[in-house]
């Protein structure tokens, strides 16, 4: 993974839109772009990726018209420290206590599009985190404005429904109402390749709190001995 080219300055996290008045807001700057450069080049290096190989990949979600290069915190503990760590500020972003639930990170090649669709209900908040484009181009994410409820369906566009196309540079993230408010890409990818990391939570009192750490709710202390 790489930087096309340099950072220049520092940028402050800013918040675009109401979140609880429409139900998705961008965040500018979310996290600096040498954290999800340094993010990046570890992955690359923990996962052994010289080049990443899709031969391998037979079946992809339903959202994708071909596979994707796809890891999930189970998978890579990191990747769970960083959904973990951002808990707190997305918790004072949603203006509700919240619980994690899963994260996952993805790369879409150049001419990928992500349909349209609504999330299963442990995104009951979710987070679009852009880490690089490898060519410095922002691509869109399209949010509905209007609040559906959970659904399955699947569409190549939003039809007439209404929507916001939200332009993300390295480190911008969009927050959004997974499970309520469908959202795609409907542009393919203008880059050679793009890198994301898509992370969830749900309300702490909520009716989807049994989705909160993957199911592992249950409280109990962890159980240290010492010799």
């Amino acid at each position: 993974m790489r930087r096309s080219t340099p950072v220049d300055s520092p940028r402050r996290m800013q918040v675009k839109g109401s979140y609880s008045d429409n139900g998705f807001a961008h965040i500018q700057g979310l996290v600096p772009v040498e954290v999800t450069d340094a993010f990046l080049r570890r992955l690359k290096q923990d996962l052994g990726l010289a080049s990443v190989d899709l031969s391998g990949i037979t079946q992809h979600p339903n959202l994708l018209k071909r596979a994707a290069f796809e890891v999930y915190g189970r998978q890579y503990p990191p990747m769970l420290q960083f959904l973990w760590g951002l808990t707190p500020i997305v918790s004072q972003l949603v203006g509700r206590a919240l619980l994690p639930t899963y994260d996952y990170f993805r790369i879409y090649r150049e001419g990928d599009v992500c349909m349209v669709h609504s999330d299963r209900l442990a995104c009951e908040h979710s987070l679009s985190l852009t880490l690089d484009y490898s060519d410095d181009a922002p691509w869109d994410l399209e949010v509905g404005t209007q609040r559906t409820e959970p659904s399955a369906r699947v569409t190549n566009d939003f039809g007439a429904e209404p929507h916001a196309a939200i332009t993300m540079e390295v480190g911008d993230a969009v927050l959004y109402q997974g499970v309520h408010h469908r959202h795609g890409r409907m542009t393919p990818n203008p880059n050679g390749w793009s890198a994301h990391l898509f992370l969830h939570w749900v309300d702490r009192d909520g009716p989807y709190r049994d989705q909160a750490l993957e199911g592992e709710t249950s409280r109990a202390k962890a159980d240290f001995h010492f010799i």
